[in-house]
């Protein structure tokens, strides 16, 4: 997996996004505070946003060039996005949230029940949406992007919203996704923890733009000032980045 993007600017409300950034690990990891431009990073990737300049190249793919006026649409760019808020559909049937995302004919071990047993909501197929909690919710949309047969699966602060044995439980069942299906991950978040158990290398994000790269052994005991910043980040959940 080769992921791109150069010379990319994107217009904020407070700041530009200005990156150039290039990213071939398994699994890469977006570290900033509230507002440092995460959210507005993972939608440029998926297509959910067009830069006012720059390339986005996906392996041998051309997903955006503002110059040339190549723009390949969401749909057609086999991303696989969870938003923060899992985007569950109220009115179907776990079953029905995971069907509507699914390819038609799936690859060996795509399927509906071998990726539902993954991330164990086999149990929650009949149930409807309104009926599960905040942790369930967000396996279901993990579920469903997987369904897609992602390329790429994109992961905006997925467990943001639980406490932390369901946190930890999370973070291991995301582990156990990585190692099921090989598919390489963006993931989003605010918390150290978790991108240093998650990822190989982490990018960290202050107002839009690159403020330091490495594994997340080199960036979370970096300097005495960056490490103050990024704890200051993970503990109190302020702005230090950003």
């Amino acid at each position: 997996m080769n992921l791109r993007l150069h010379d990319i600017e994107l217009p904020l409300a407070h700041f530009d996004l200005i990156l150039n950034l290039e990213c071939s690990r398994a699994v890469t990891g977006i570290f900033g505070a509230s507002g440092a431009g995460k959210t507005s990073l993972l939608e440029v990737i998926a297509g959910l946003r067009k830069p006012r300049l720059g390339l986005v190249q996906f392996d041998k793919t051309v997903l955006c060039d503002a110059q040339k006026r190549v723009f390949v649409p969401p749909r057609s760019r086999r991303m696989g996005y969870v938003p923060q808020d899992g985007a569950i559909f109220p009115h179907l049937s776990v079953r029905g949230n995971l069907l509507y995302g699914a390819r038609r004919e799936a690859a060996a071990g795509f399927d509906l029940e071998h990726v539902a047993s993954v991330l164990e909501i086999a149990p929650l197929l009949e149930r409807g949406a309104a009926e599960l909690s905040g942790g369930e919710k967000q396996r279901v949309a993990c579920a469903r992007a997987m369904l897609s047969q992602p390329k790429l699966l994109l992961l905006d602060e997925p467990f943001s919203a639980l406490d932390q044995p369901l946190r930890e439980k999370a973070v291991a069942l995301l582990q156990r996704v990585r190692a099921e299906f090989g598919v390489p991950m963006i993931f989003v978040s605010h918390l150290a923890d978790e991108v240093a158990t998650l990822c190989d290398e982490v990018v960290v994000l202050e107002r839009g733009r690159c403020a330091g790269r490495g594994r997340p052994t080199e960036i979370f005991t970096a300097t005495p000032t960056m490490a103050w910043r990024l704890n200051a980040s993970r503990l109190t959940g302020t702005p230090s980045i950003g």
